[in-house]
C-alpha cells in the first residue's frame, strides 16, 4: 500500500473533495445474531451492534469524499453539512481511515451530489 498525503487545511480538504456517489442503496439497521458479511460499516453502540448494509428500497446513497483528508482536520464535516442541510437534505457520516462518506437520503443524491461538487468548486 503507497502513502497518501494527507490534507488537513478546510480549503485543501474542501477543494479536493471529488465526491463520488456509489450506485449502491443502503440502510442502517440494529444487528442481532451473526455479523453480516455484506456489511460497509459495523458500529458497536451501548445499545448494541449496528451496521450499514445493503438495502433493496428507500434507504441512503453513500458519496464519499475522495480527499485524503487528515483525521484531525477542522472543519470539513461541518462544511459539508451545512451546505447539504441548507438545502434540506440530512447527512449522516461515517469518517474512515482514508475517506468520509455521507449518507443521504436516496431521492435527493444527485441534488446532494451536485451541492458538494459545487463546494469543492468554489473552494
Amino acid at each position: 500500500m503507497t502513502a497518501r498525503e494527507t490534507v488537513g487545511d478546510l480549503a485543501g480538504m474542501l477543494s479536493g473533495m471529488a465526491p463520488a456517489l456509489d450506485a449502491r442503496r443502503w440502510a442502517f439497521a440494529a444487528v442481532d445474531g451473526a455479523t453480516p458479511e455484506d456489511a460497509f460499516a459495523l458500529i458497536r453502540e451501548d445499545e448494541g451492534l449496528a451496521a450499514i448494509l445493503p438495502a433493496g428500497d428507500g434507504g441512503f446513497a453513500r458519496i464519499t469524499l475522495m480527499v485524503y483528508s487528515a483525521l484531525d482536520g477542522v472543519g470539513l464535516t461541518a462544511a459539508v453539512a451545512t451546505a447539504l442541510a441548507q438545502h434540506g437534505i440530512a447527512c449522516n457520516v461515517v469518517a474512515g481511515f482514508h475517506h468520509d462518506h455521507l449518507f443521504v437520503p436516496w431521492d435527493r443524491r444527485d441534488e446532494a451530489l451536485a451541492i458538494l461538487q459545487r463546494l469543492a468548486a468554489s473552494s
